[in-house]
């Protein structure tokens, strides 16, 4: 059976002296765009003009319930 060329999972080499700090600079040149866009996910928005209409309806429709209620909410 043949080796997968690109395997799911990168193997990063590195040698037994190296440090942290050089594991990490490995990693970093490792890791490219194309794996970043695998964990990536792009969502559908919203039109902002739906959204400005939906909060403004939503402002009337309270602004008439706040004209609609007595003034007269005095604490007893």
């Amino acid at each position: 059976m043949a080796r997968r060329k690109n395997p799911a999972v990168p193997i990063l080499r590195i040698k037994k002296g190296d440090t942290l700090k050089t594991i990490y600079a490995k990693a970093r040149r490792a890791f490219s765009a194309a794996d970043l866009q695998k964990y990536t996910v792009i969502e559908e928005g919203f039109p902002a003009r739906q959204v400005l209409a939906e909060l403004e309806g939503l402002d009337q429709e309270d602004t008439r319930k706040q004209k609609r209620k007595p003034k007269n909410d005095r604490a007893r």
